[in-house]
């Protein structure tokens, strides 16, 4: 904290005493007695208990708490009466008339007071942009230069002021706040109005600084992100400097980064025209430029390495500009788009000074370009909720800012270390089971639907059914549900511990590689080869008349549930295939729906069911297996139908493997290289043992 008058005499510790009350006053912070708050016990001191400061916003409760320390207590409020303990433990009380409340667009809030003396005053505290312009005295351009000093260092900046009130000052000031609270129309606008003509003519006290710190394993996750493939946007309130200081710190700005600004000192030595596209043409020359340094794009952001070390920094001001351009706009097209090609080509891009609605501006802009791209915002306070219900998908911090981000979005976490598993492992898990679920899905019934409709050709067309509607019914139900829902919910294609070591991995899954229209064609086109070798490999192999071992001829119920069981044995074998993550649960699970489904067939037909008007499925089953050229057609069915799949995938990782699936094939090495070993070591034990015998 630094105080104005640091010089010796009475007029300095007056100063400095003024200091300390309006910081102990201009506040919304709260006295609570102990309690539990979230499962925790607060306010407990050597065993007794105390009181302490909870506040919607954690900066309060660090300058009211650091005012404690320097002997300045702030006690209660009562009746309408602050109480504060000074440094000879006296209790001073002043009564509190007026709260003019923080808002995003004044960044700053004020109180008035009057004292025990009868003396009003009006304390005011907020951004140094907002209170230096409404300051008529006091030490300014030292206050300045210590706030940019603490700027820089990283720390976040308040600067205090006040204003002593006469009587008549007092009442035109509740005349104006008491018209614009009783407005029936444009009340909001009333009081900003009011707010603006109060807080005028102020005499600077001084300014706070403030450490926010790092949560653990921050720079980490950012760094993370970065190799993930992901663009990584901060939105803040901050001051640039204490922004920009922050971002060199969770490593969001490398040290190689060139850092581009767009702020309102640039816009004011020249046009914001001028300065869009001259930071245009700085962050597309490499494109233009032949390199022979042979720089590959990125596969992700489309960006070389040249470019992904540029970052830009705008103020609140110049992206209002931006976002509502004025009428030179017209002429030189739209601001939105040359700023959104400047924002593709950076690697990290910081939005400083930013108000709510701005953060959720910015969000709705990157969303609507054409790139149409997936956002995730992430916050921890009341101003983080409408950045976070603007995006795709919202993540909030349960910080010591309150709750209001947590119960607005669509995850809560606790800590910002916890979002690099939740993205980089859970989220792609998740990415690779629901896109398997959803394609297997279309997979299976095209499988299964598709030889009905070939069967009709050779039915006239009379609506007969090519399966028994048992089979009908129980096929999405019974026999292929289980073993698609438990690979949904337990498949790991890939290693936890590999997938948190190497966040490149993710790029694998990028712009939703996996549900893109050629990866839906392959399991359509797939689902049809399949149903097609079904059918007519059940056709052509039975094409004359067949007859059991009996002397039995297969009749269409026979041809039919051959047909079936063919389906049913292929696509949970092609499900067996793409599963990685084998655990006793997935034995069980795919075994068993087809130890179901055969035990289901034998029981179905090989008892006369006293409830059913029609027997046409008896013994069908049974005499089906009896025959030796049934189970021969079963077994070059189900090869034939899974062959091309078999084949693809040898191609595709032999000549096109993705990182993924490089690692899969050393993980695979290794396993059997372990088994070799021991195979080996147990061969020599017992040639051992037998030499000694």
């Amino acid at each position: 904290m630094d105080m104005i008058d640091s010089s010796p005499g009475p007029r300095a510790r007056e100063s400095e005493e003024l200091f300390f009350r309006a910081l102990c006053l201009c506040h919304t912070v709260q006295v609570k007695e102990e309690e539990t708050v979230d499962g925790l016990k607060h306010g407990l001191h050597s065993g007794r208990p105390s009181s302490f400061y909870i506040s919607s916003s954690p900066d309060e409760v660090a300058l009211v708490e650091g005012m404690k320390r320097l002997g300045y207590t702030y006690l209660r409020l009562k009746d309408s009466h602050m109480e504060i303990l000074n440094r000879e433990d006296q209790v001073e009380r002043f009564e509190l008339l007026e709260v003019l409340t923080f808002d995003s667009v004044r960044r700053r809030m004020s109180v008035i007071v009057r004292a025990s003396t009868g003396e009003v005053y009006l304390f005011c505290k907020g951004a140094d942009s907002s209170i230096f312009p409404r300051v008529v005295s006091g030490k300014v351009e030292e206050v300045k230069d210590r706030v940019e000093h603490n700027a820089v260092e990283g720390l976040r900046t308040l600067c205090v002021a006040y204003r002593a009130l006469t009587p008549e000052q007092y009442e035109e000031t509740y005349r104006l706040l008491n018209e614009a609270r009783l407005a029936l129309h444009d009340r909001d606008r009333r009081l900003a109005e009011a707010y603006d003509q109060i807080e005028t003519q102020l005499v600077l006290l001084g300014a706070t600084a403030v450490e926010d710190r790092l949560q653990e394993e921050a720079a980490d996750t950012v760094e993370s992100l970065h190799q993930a493939g992901m663009k990584v946007w901060v939105l803040t309130g901050d001051k640039m400097e204490t922004a920009a200081a922050t971002c060199y710190a969770s490593k969001l700005f490398r040290r190689g980064t060139r850092v581009l600004e767009l702020t309102t000192k640039r816009t004011e030595e020249q046009s914001l025209h001028d300065a869009l596209f001259d930071l245009s043409r700085t962050v597309l020359r490499p494109h233009r430029e032949p390199s022979g340094l042979g720089l590959d794009p990125d596969p992700v952001s489309g960006l070389s390495g040249e470019c992904s070390d540029f970052g830009l920094i705008i103020d609140g001001a110049t992206l209002s500009a931006v976002l509502q351009p004025g009428p030179e706009a017209s002429s030189a097209g739209d601001y939105k788009e040359i700023f959104l090609e400047i924002c593709r080509n950076c690697s990290a891009v910081l939005c400083c000074r930013m108000a709510p609605l701005q953060k959720a501006q910015i969000v709705k802009l990157i969303k609507a370009s054409k790139e149409h791209p997936i956002t995730l915002a992430i916050g921890d306070g009341a101003n983080d909720v409408s950045m976070i219900l603007e995006a795709h998908v919202g993540i909030g911090i349960m910080g010591k800012e309150g709750r209001q981000a947590a119960r607005n979005s669509d995850y809560a976490i606790p800590k910002f270390k916890h979002l690099k598993k939740m993205l980089l492992v859970h989220g792609h898990y998740y990415y690779i089971r629901i896109s398997e679920l959803v394609q297997y899905f279309f997979y299976k019934n095209v499988c299964f639907i598709f030889p009905q409709f070939l069967y009709q050709f050779f039915c006239g067309f009379s609506q007969q059914p090519l399966y028994d509607t048992a089979y009908l019914t129980l096929y999405n139900i019974s026999f292929t549900s289980l073993p698609i829902l438990l690979y949904s919910l337990m498949e790991q294609h890939i290693n936890i511990d590999i997938l948190r070591k190497d966040p490149t991995l993710y790029r694998d899954i990028s712009k939703n590689c996996l549900l893109r229209w050629p990866i839906f064609i392959y399991w359509t086109i797939l689902g049809v080869y399949d149903a097609m070798v079904m059918f007519f490999g059940a056709y052509f192999l039975f094409d004359n008349t067949t007859f059991t071992s009996n002397g039995q001829m297969f009749g269409n119920w026979t041809f039919g549930t051959l047909v079936f069981t063919v389906l049913v044995f292929t696509v949970t074998f092609k499900l067996v295939l793409d599963t990685h993550y084998w655990t006793w649960i997935n034995h069980f699970v795919i075994w068993g729906s087809l130890i179901f489904f055969v035990v289901f067939s034998l029981l179905w037909g090989g008892i006369i069911w006293p409830f059913l008007n029609y027997q046409r499925m008896y013994y069908v089953f049974m005499q089906m297996l009896s025959s030796g050229p049934a189970w021969l057609s079963i077994i070059l069915l189900i090869t034939a139908g899974l062959l091309p799949d078999v084949v693809k995938k040898v191609i595709c990782r032999a000549l096109w493997p993705t990182t993924t699936e490089r690692i899969q094939c050393v993980r695979a090495r290794r396993v059997f290289d372990r088994i070799v070993v021991y195979q080996s070591s147990d061969s020599l034990l017992d040639g051992v043992a037998l030499s000694e015998d």
